[in-house]
C-alpha cells in the first residue's frame, strides 16, 4: 500500500507556480490577482478562505478578501460580483460557498464572468469540460486528476466507481475520468443514495473515488485487493483525542481499507491540499489568458 501524499504534491506545484510568477514579474508582466468573497462567519468557510489567502502568498499572487455579513442582500452581492467582473486587475475570483438561505447560489454562480470563474462552477465551464474543451475545471476534481497523474496511476480501461453525484465533485470527476486523456479513458460508474447493489459495484472497481460526505462509509468488505482509493470526504466528527474536540474524517474507513489498497489518500493531507493548489493553477491560467481571450 502506498499513501498518496497530497501535501507534498501541493507543495511541489506551489513551488512551480511561484517560480513561474517570479519569471513573469522579472519580465515586467502582470502578477496574478485572486479575489474571494466571504459571506458570514461560518467556521469552515473562514478556514478555507484563510488557506486560499495563504496559498496566494506562497505562489506570489496578489489577493483580495471581500467580506459581507450574512444579512447581505442578494442584490448587494450581485452588484459586488459585477464590480469584480469589470475590474481589469482581478484575474479570477470565487464566492465561498455555502451562502445564506435567502441567496440563490445558482444565481450567484451564473453572475460570475466565466472567464474569471476560477472555481469552475459556471455552466459554460462545466459544459466545455463535458465535451473536452479548454476551461477552468473545478478545483477538487482537477486536484484528483493531478494526483493520479503525478503518481503515474494507470486509469485507461480501468473500472472507476464514483461514490456521489454532486455538481462540485461527483459529476465532474466522473466526466474527467471518462475523457480521452491521461488520466482518463476509464469505464465509469456513478453510485449515489438511490443506487442498488452498491457494495457489488464497489467490489468490481479498480479505482474508487469516494465523495459522499458520509464518514467511514467505505469499509473493507466493499473493496477488492489492489484497489486505488481516493477519499474526498472531510466531515468533522467528535473526538476526545484532539484539543478542538473533533477530527476530520473521510468517507473511507481508513484503518480497514488501507491494507487492501495499492494506493490511497489520507484524510487530512490527501485531496484537500490539492483543491487549493488547483485554484491557484486556475488563477495563473486566468492571469495569462491561456484559456479565454478577452
Amino acid at each position: 500500500m502506498q499513501l498518496i501524499d497530497g501535501k507534498e504534491i501541493a507543495r511541489q506545484i506551489k513551488a512551480e507556480i511561484a517560480e513561474e510568477v517570479a519569471l513573469i514579474k522579472s519580465k515586467g508582466g502582470k502578477i496574478p490577482h485572486l479575489a474571494a468573497i466571504l459571506v458570514g462567519h461560518d467556521g469552515g468557510s473562514e478556514t478555507y478562505v484563510a488557506h486560499k489567502v495563504k496559498a496566494c502568498e506562497e505562489c506570489g499572487f496578489k489577493s483580495t478578501l471581500v467580506r459581507f455579513e450574512d444579512t447581505v442582500s442578494e442584490e448587494e452581492l450581485l452588484n459586488k460580483i459585477e464590480e469584480l467582473n469589470n475590474d481589469t486587475d482581478i484575474d479570477g475570483f470565487i464566492v465561498q460557498l455555502p451562502l445564506p438561505g435567502h441567496i440563490s447560489e445558482q444565481k450567484i454562480i451564473e453572475a460570475i464572468d466565466y472567464r474569471k470563474d476560477v472555481d469552475g462552477f459556471h455552466p459554460i465551464n462545466v459544459g466545455r469540460m463535458s465535451i473536452g474543451l479548454p476551461c477552468f475545471v473545478s478545483a477538487t476534481p482537477a486536484g484528483i486528476m493531478e494526483l493520479l497523474k503525478r503518481y503515474d496511476i494507470d486509469t485507461a480501461g480501468k473500472h472507476c466507481v464514483v461514490l456521489g453525484r454532486s455538481n462540485i465533485v461527483g459529476k465532474p470527476v466522473a466526466t474527467l475520468m471518462m475523457q480521452k486523456a491521461n488520466p482518463g479513458n476509464a469505464t465509469v460508474t456513478v453510485c449515489h443514495s438511490r443506487s442498488n447493489n452498491l457494495k457489488e459495484m464497489c467490489l468490481q472497481a479498480d479505482i474508487i473515488i469516494a465523495a459522499l460526505g458520509h464518514p467511514n462509509f467505505l469499509k473493507a468488505d466493499m473493496v477488492k485487493k489492489g484497489v486505488v482509493v481516493i477519499d474526498v470526504g472531510t466531515t468533522r466528527v467528535p473526538s476526545d483525542k484532539t484539543k478542538s474536540g473533533f477530527k476530520l474524517t473521510g468517507d473511507v474507513f481508513f484503518e480497514e481499507v488501507a491494507p487492501l489498497c495499492s494506493y490511497i489518500t489520507p484524510v487530512p493531507g490527501g485531496v484537500g491540499p490539492m483543491t487549493i493548489v488547483s485554484l491557484m493553477k486556475n488563477t495563473l491560467l486566468a492571469s495569462k489568458k491561456e484559456i479565454y481571450i478577452y
